[in-house]
């Protein structure tokens, strides 16, 4: 079952405890910190398109590729409303096409970790490393083993709004580690004469947890030079319970002009 199909209507809802603002801040830290202050950027798997928009407020010239139509929808739909010249384009990760090259690229609330074999990861980062311009910079952040096993595990998560309800279950394979997450939402629809009824969606998504040392050595797999990695939102190492780590890296490999 495709995701973010009907969860698309809703996700900007249920999302809203993420703090965007102090993410953007974060992120913006990080890409000025490695030089890139304006300029070309591609936000992959950008979703909704919420902390796109905010990377374009800043002044950063915006690319967003998602493979999910319905979050692209809502996306262009706020590209709209703000008059951003944001390009979207309905791309998967693992074969995404640009125009040229870009100063950076960054994915982030664990996009790459819906991405199930290091053959993925590998292929990705090769995407990433040859639309990077000379010394581009790459950024991205990632679910840790941690999180998925501790946290996460077997474990349901339910909320309930006026909005809508949902109900997430957690389904993690120490084996293979993936987390397989059945999301069921139930969206409430207005009849003619006022009554509300509640219709039922259910979409299945699967993550992979990765070890720190696996994506450093896809990274060099792929060809790209790995920088530094991080605790979420600090500039320290990773620690034991991290739930959330940023790594950051360069292209390599091409010759400046």
């Amino acid at each position: 079952m495709d995701a973010y199909t009907s969860f698309a209507r809703v996700y900007d809802l249920f999302m809203d405890n993420i703090p965007y603002h102090e993410w953007c801040a974060y992120l913006t830290g990080l890409l000025r910190e490695y030089g890139v202050e304006d300029g070309l950027v591609l936000d992959l798997g950008c979703g909704t398109g919420t902390l796109t928009q905010m990377l374009a407020e800043k002044g950063y010239d915006m690319i967003g590729v998602d493979c999910a139509e319905d979050m692209l929808e809502i996306a262009v739909e706020k590209k709209q409303e703000s008059g951003k010249d944001i390009l979207y384009l309905l791309q998967d990760m693992r074969e995404f096409e640009l125009f040229g090259t870009v100063r950076a690229v960054v994915s982030i609330c664990d996009s790459v970790n819906y991405l199930l074999s290091k053959e993925d990861l590998v292929k990705t980062f090769k995407l990433v490393n040859n639309y990077l311009d000379p010394g581009g910079v790459f950024i991205f952040d990632m679910n840790t083993l941690y999180k998925y096993e501790v946290l996460l595990a077997d474990h349901t998560i339910a909320e309930n709004r006026e909005e809508g309800s949902f109900i997430w279950e957690n389904d993690y394979d120490e084996e293979s580690r993936i987390n397989a997450y059945a999301l069921s939402l139930f969206i409430p629809e207005k009849e003619d004469d006022g009554g509300v009824w509640y219709r039922k969606y259910e979409e299945v998504h699967e993550q992979k947890a990765y070890s720190l040392e696996e994506i450093q050595c896809a990274l060099k797999e792929a060809g790209m030079e790995f920088l530094a990695c991080y605790d979420a939102f600090t500039r320290s190492l990773p620690k034991k319970e991290s739930e959330r780590v940023y790594f950051i890296a360069r292209e390599k490999g091409k010759q400046s002009i």
